[in-house]
C-alpha cells in the first residue's frame, strides 16, 4: 500500500497545463490533440499522445462521458450584476441563447476570486455545454479555467478577458477608450487629471490607464503618482481616498472614474466638500447607467456596447457548440465604446 500510493499521487499530479508547457504548446491545442480535433496535425497529436502517456496523464472520463449528451445549456460568470454594464451583458447573451434553444445559468462572483474557483469547480461535472466569463478584479489564478479547457469545455471571454488563453475573447477598445477620455478633460480645461482605477490585475484596467498616460503624454501634462488612486471593493475606503484626494492642497481639476460606482462616489465627495461639478471638478466615467443623464449635474460617460458585447460571445460559443468543424481559435472581437458629453464636464 505504501508503494502504490505515491503512484497515484505522481498520475493525479499531471495536468494539460504540465503537457502544454513541456511541449511549448498552448493548452487549447494540447486539449484539442487529446480530444483528437480535425484541426491538429498528425505530428502533434502524436507529440501530445506520447508525452501524455509517459507522464500517465488520466483525463477525467466521467465528465467526458457527461460532455457527449449536449445539456443546451451554458454558465455565464460574471464578477457583479449591480454594475449596469453586466446587467446588459447578460441580457445579450441570454437573447442569442435563446434564439437558438439554450439555457443559461448565471453565477456572480462578487468579485471574490475565491467564490470563482467555486463556481467553476462546480461547473467542471459535465453539465454545462459551454462556459462564457468575465473574470473577478482579483482572479490570478487560472488552475480552474485549465480545467474547464482539458475538459473540452468550449470557452469564451468577455469584457474581463485573461489574455494568456488562447479563446476567443470579446471585448471593447479600453486604450482607445482611456485615450479619449482623458483627451476630452484636457480639450475641456484640465490641467491635473486624476485616475480612480479599481484593479491593476485586469487587462481593461492596465489599457484604459495606459490610454490615460499617453493622452498626458501627447498633450505635455506631467504624469503624477499621486493622481493615480488604487481603489478596492469597499465603499468607505474608496470614500475615504477619494476625499483625500480632493481634499489635496494641489487638487485635481479633472476625475477620470475606470468604473460607474467610482463616478458616483466623487459625487457624493463633492456635495459633501461642498465642491461644484464641473466648475471645480470635471468627471468622466466608464458607465453603463441608465440614471447618468438625470444626475445632477448629468454624468459624462464613455458608454460600452454591453449589449452588443454579451450577445456576440455569445453567438460565438453556440457557433463552436453547434457548427462542426469549427474550433474557438485565439481571437478577439473589438467593439467601439462612444464617448456621451453631458454637464459634468461642460466648461465652466
Amino acid at each position: 500500500m505504501c508503494i502504490f500510493m505515491p503512484t497515484i499521487l505522481i498520475m493525479s499530479a499531471v495536468n494539460i497545463k504540465q503537457l502544454a508547457q513541456q511541449l511549448n504548446l498552448s493548452i487549447s491545442t494540447v486539449s484539442r490533440a487529446l480530444n483528437d480535433s480535425y484541426d491538429i496535425s498528425p505530428e502533434t497529436r502524436k507529440k501530445v499522445l506520447d508525452l501524455a502517456k509517459k507522464l500517465n496523464y488520466q483525463p477525467n472520463p466521467h465528465a467526458s462521458s457527461l460532455r457527449k449528451h449536449s445539456s443546451k445549456t451554458i454558465a455565464v460568470v460574471v464578477p457583479e450584476i449591480a454594475n449596469n454594464f453586466f446587467a446588459l451583458a447578460i441580457n445579450g447573451i441570454q437573447s442569442a441563447a435563446r434564439d437558438k434553444g439554450y439555457h443559461v445559468l448565471i453565477y456572480v462572483t462578487n468579485e471574490n476570486d475565491k467564490i470563482e474557483s467555486e463556481s467553476l469547480k462546480h461547473l467542471q461535472n459535465g453539465r454545462i455545454d459551454g462556459l462564457l466569463i468575465s473574470v473577478s478584479n482579483k482572479t490570478v489564478n487560472d488552475e480552474d479555467l485549465i480545467r474547464i479547457q482539458e475538459q473540452g469545455i468550449p470557452l469564451v471571454f468577455f469584457d474581463r478577458v485573461r489574455d494568456e488563453f488562447e479563446t476567443a475573447k470579446v471585448t471593447t477598445d479600453d486604450f482607445e477608450s482611456g485615450f479619449k477620455a482623458a483627451e476630452h478633460l484636457i480639450k475641456q480645461g484640465c490641467k491635473r487629471i486624476a485616475y480612480l482605477q479599481i484593479s491593476n490585475n485586469l487587462s481593461i484596467g492596465m489599457n484604459r490607464m495606459r490610454g490615460y498616460l499617453e493622452a498626458l503624454k501627447q498633450y505635455n501634462l506631467k504624469e503624477e503618482k499621486k493622481l493615480i488612486v488604487d481603489c478596492v471593493d469597499d465603499r468607505e475606503k474608496n470614500y475615504a481616498s477619494i476625499e483625500a484626494l480632493l481634499k489635496s492642497k494641489e487638487r485635481p481639476d479633472g476625475i477620470f472614474a475606470s468604473v460607474e460606482h467610482l463616478a458616483i462616489t466623487s459625487y457624493l465627495v463633492c456635495k459633501e466638500l461642498k465642491l461644484k461639478i464641473p466648475n471645480n471638478v470635471k468627471i468622466i466615467s466608464f458607465s453603463n447607467l441608465e440614471t447618468a443623464a438625470l444626475l445632477n449635474p448629468s454624468l459624462t460617460t464613455i458608454t460600452q456596447p454591453a449589449y452588443d458585447i454579451g450577445k456576440e460571445a455569445a453567438a460565438i460559443l453556440i457557433k463552436a457548440l453547434t457548427k462542426k468543424g469549427y474550433t474557438l481559435t485565439n481571437s478577439k472581437l473589438v467593439l467601439p465604446s462612444k464617448l456621451i458629453q453631458r454637464q459634468s464636464t461642460a466648461k465652466a
